[in-house]
């Protein structure tokens, strides 16, 4: 045997034939794990045809909801005031926390509105109403000195609560009222955004013209589409149903 100049055998004298198995032993398991996947199923499964568009509304979609009015700082409570005063009382106490500095203590003075769906002239409108009429909501960090400051305001009247200690709303209270800001600025009113009938079923409304004028009754049924509503009238001791139209009757 003949050895190059380094002393090692040539390369055309080794034995290289392995007999068709593999220069290196494979590992115990690694081929039935590699069998394993290759049958398996991702576990996330992307779609391609989607475009960059949907793929962001799907995450739009996944945002999570706006945060709830009962978070705010504070806590929401319930101030009573005169009917029909409610925007002049509201600015009264705008005027009174700044004068007393208490703008830090006082965040949100709002009065909650709907829509109401209304007919009139035999036709359908639909106007702003106050949801709680004679009633204001104040968001603050209530101590004596912002009670006596909110209870002494021209127009306000009292808090609703027990005796001199208001009590706050509960969370589910606060986000049945507030449902909708309608202005960016705080402070401002929410407004709920499904519009309601003006009258109701079960509700007692007085006739005012036709033959049943000045009969009152109540409502069984409310046909929106044609503007009639079918009121149960008294007649001779019998409830009778009397089909009227929304125009010919009132609220009590």
């Amino acid at each position: 045997m003949t050895f190059d100049d380094d002393g090692q055998e040539p390369i055309e004298n080794q034995d290289l034939d392995t007999g068709g198995e593999p220069a290196v032993a494979p590992v115990d398991g690694v081929e039935d794990d590699l069998a394993t996947l290759d049958g398996a199923e991702p576990d996330v499964v992307l779609d391609a045809t989607a475009t960059p568009d949907e793929a962001f509304d799907e995450l739009e979609d996944e945002e999570e909801p706006p945060p709830s009015p009962f978070d705010r700082p504070g806590r929401w409570y319930v101030v009573h005031t005169y009917s029909g005063y409610e925007n002049k009382v509201r600015s009264n106490l705008f005027n009174v926390m700044a004068s007393r500095n208490m703008e830090d203590r006082v965040f949100e003075i709002v009065i909650p509105m709907e829509d109401v769906v209304e007919f009139k002239a035999g036709k359908k409108v639909t106007v702003q109403k106050k949801v709680f009429p004679g009633y204001l909501l104040v968001r603050c960090d209530l101590d004596d000195d912002v009670w006596g400051a909110i209870r002494n305001t021209p127009g306000v009247t009292g808090f609703v609560g027990p005796g001199t200690k208001p009590t706050p709303l509960s969370r589910r209270e606060v986000e049945g009222i507030l449902q909708v800001k309608v202005e960016g600025t705080e402070g401002a009113a929410p407004k709920r955004t499904r519009p309601r009938l003006e009258y109701e079923v079960n509700e007692t409304v007085r006739v005012k013209e036709g033959p049943f004028a000045d009969f009152s009754g109540q409502i069984a049924e409310i046909n929106e589409d044609q503007l009639k509503l079918k009121v149960l009238v008294n007649i001779f001791g019998r409830e009778t149903p009397v089909e009227l139209e929304f125009s010919q009757v009132a609220k009590l």
